[in-house]
């Protein structure tokens, strides 16, 4: 670094051999004072150079003539900083919150879109049968398709199959599917509506009275329901509930009295 103050002696005292220039490493300026120094206008240069140097702003002169020096040392503070900031760990880095689904969850998936896919098109040419099957396997790999489960009811009601209708509009609800009108308006579902059990069933919500969890129990459960004085009281306690004169508590309970006498 180059001090503002010494090169302004120097060139007080010194100017007229341009030792001030050497010293700011302007070797061609001090050569040339040194060539005109006979002539005394290098002394005259050097004591206007001197008085320049001693009153220039610090920033102005190190800007001017320690412009290297400064950019070094900036370099070199850079480098500190960076030798001690810490290496980042996997424990500094925020966490991925999107979760990794598994190779074997993965396959599942696949698997579960070839068989619906081929599911949709034999029910499309009428080939409910068929349909029914690859819907099965597509709950094989994929158990909370709500779709499947729909589509399940509707080849199933197609096929005279109440029983399993039942079963999987029953599932597809519990499963979070709420268009209801759609349940009742569904041209494939006109033979499930038909049915004697089918107002008990809409009266609870489209979920089996009682369901239980064992295959084939909810089929036998619905010869429960057939009874016409039974609907009506389910359909009365349903609008009790609706109106706010039961609480969900109350309503299960009594539901579950009626359904189990």
């Amino acid at each position: 670094m180059k001090d503002k103050n010494l090169a302004g002696i120097l060139g007080l005292f010194l100017g007229s051999f341009g030792v001030h220039r050497f010293y700011l490493g302007q070797t061609g300026l001090g050569v040339a004072y040194l060539l005109f120094a006979a002539t005394g206008i290098p002394l005259v240069l050097g004591i206007i150079d001197g008085l320049v140097f001693l009153s220039m702003d610090q920033d102005a002169f190190d800007l001017k003539y320690n412009k290297k020096y400064i950019r070094l040392e900036k370099m070199s503070e850079g480098s500190a900083v960076r030798r001690e900031r810490p290496a980042r760990s996997y424990e500094n880095r925020p966490m991925d919150r999107t979760p990794q689904r598994s190779k074997a969850a993965q396959d599942n998936a696949g698997r579960a879109a070839e068989y619906k896919k081929m599911a949709i098109e034999k029910y499309k040419d009428y080939d409910f049968e068929e349909a029914i099957a690859l819907f099965l396997n597509v709950l094989k790999f994929a158990p909370q398709d709500i779709a499947s489960h729909f589509n399940l009811a509707c080849a199933y009601s197609l096929t005279e199959q109440p029983g399993e209708a039942f079963r999987h509009i029953d599932q597809a609800v519990g499963l979070g599917f709420n268009d209801f009108d759609r349940i009742r308006t569904h041209d494939a579902l006109a033979f499930l509506r038909i049915q004697p059990d089918f107002e008990a069933f809409q009266a609870n919500g489209f979920r089996l009275l009682n369901r239980l969890d064992a295959p084939g129990e909810e089929a036998d459960l619905l010869d429960k329901i057939t009874n016409k004085e039974l609907q009506d009281r389910l359909r009365k306690l349903s609008e009790l509930k609706e109106k706010g004169l039961l609480t969900e508590d109350e309503y299960d309970s009594q539901r579950r009295k009626l359904t189990n006498q």
